[in-house]
């Protein structure tokens, strides 16, 4: 003897009542396991962000280690403050230095604005303001003598 089956409706409810459960297991879990993974990256940047300090703060404590050799202190006043000890004499050489006197030539030179003496001081203060707005406006020199002599091969 086989129990009777239940009628198709209640079968029609039951899954109905499965279905709805199932989608509000969806809708309390989708939300947490986004914030889950959010906070996982959240967290690996910010041990990222650790371990980059920590590199920081072994190069510091390196820096601070040098400060306590007084070797290394007077050398560094020598360096960046030309200290000099009694008796010695300081020499400083005025100019660039060679690397940089080649990116020199390649900066506009600007001729200073011709004043008309009988100009008054704020004309002659706006027509500086004019020309600092526009300073390759009054290049002259070096530009044109390098665009005309590199362009041929064979010109001094």
């Amino acid at each position: 003897m086989q129990p009777p089956s239940p009628p198709p409706s209640t079968t029609w409810v039951r899954g109905a009542i499965l279905v709805g459960i199932v989608v509000m297991l969806a809708v309390t879990l989708v939300p947490t396991l986004r914030s889950v993974l959010q906070q996982q990256d959240e967290v690996a940047a910010l041990r990222d962000t650790v371990t980059q300090q920590h590199v920081d703060v072994a190069d510091l404590e390196r820096q601070a280690a040098l400060w306590q050799d007084p070797a290394y202190i007077e050398q560094q006043a020598r360096e960046r403050l030309k200290f000099v000890k009694v008796g010695e004499k300081s020499y400083t050489v005025i100019g660039l230095p060679s690397d940089e006197s080649a990116q020199a030539d390649h900066l506009p030179i600007v001729a200073a604005p011709l004043a008309n003496e009988s100009s008054p001081w704020y004309g002659k203060l706006w027509q500086s303001i004019q020309i600092a707005d526009r300073p390759a406006a009054g290049a002259t020199g070096r530009i044109a003598r390098d665009a005309t002599t590199s362009d041929r091969p064979g010109a001094p």
